[in-house]
Parts: structure tokens; sequence; C-alpha cells
């Protein structure tokens, strides 16, 4: 099993910016292609991001590109997303979310393990 722990959530005023964090343990980290997905209230989750196992490819939905970025410490067993710009539509409880292997997914069924989430509101 892998145990992901989300932390950093909050709240911010439309327009500014928050870093969220996932730690991760109880296995090999860097074996996992990681993701962050969110909710919004009674919406499906949905995509966010996704990185490769070593960083070095990523991939973004539409409506956070240029403004999320997500990052890995390997050494450190974390992921990071950090989020600029944010829009009152980004309020969702996010999520990461692992998948082994080598290919970058955006369908929350193609990963394997799950935090619990952290809330992030956005104020207009």
């Amino acid at each position: 099993q892998m145990q992901l722990v989300e932390s950093g959530g909050g709240l911010v005023q439309a327009g500014g910016s928050l870093k969220v964090s996932c730690v991760a343990s109880g296995r090999t980290f860097n074996m996992y292609v990681m993701g962050w997905f969110r909710q919004a209230p009674e919406k499906e989750r949905e995509f966010v991001a996704a990185i490769a196992r070593n960083g070095d490819s990523t991939t973004y939905a539409d409506s956070v590109k240029g403004r999320f970025t997500i990052s890995r410490d390997n050494a450190k067993n974390t992921l990071y997303l950090q989020m600029n710009s944010l829009k009152p539509e980004d309020l969702a409880i996010y999520y990461c979310a692992a998948r082994y292997g080598s290919y970058l997914r955006t369908t929350p069924s193609h990963y394997d393990y799950w935090g619990q989430g952290t809330q992030v509101t956005v104020s207009s």
C-alpha cells in the first residue's frame, strides 16, 4: 500500500497563489507516475496535472495550463502543485494520486492510490 497525504490547501482570493503538497510513503515513490485531480461541489472528479516518474514530462488540463505547475522531489517523496492566478472556478478538493507505471494518464481509474484531499477555496 502507498499512503498519500496532502497539505497546503486553504482560502485565497481570486488572482492569488497557493501551493499544495503530497507526501508519499509505503512504496518506492520514483516508480510511480503522480497526478493531481480535483472535485468541485456536485461535480465529478477531474484531471488537473500529471508528472512522469523522474519529473521530465508533465501534462495539464487545458483549464489550468499556464497557471498551475506540477513538480516532484523524489528525494523527499513529495509531489507539489503550484497554483497561480487562481479563479473562483478552481474551488475544489484537490487529490493527489499515484499510478504504477510509466505512462501519464488523465483518467482517475488509471490511478492506484489516492490521498484524502485538501480543500482549496477561492473567493471572488
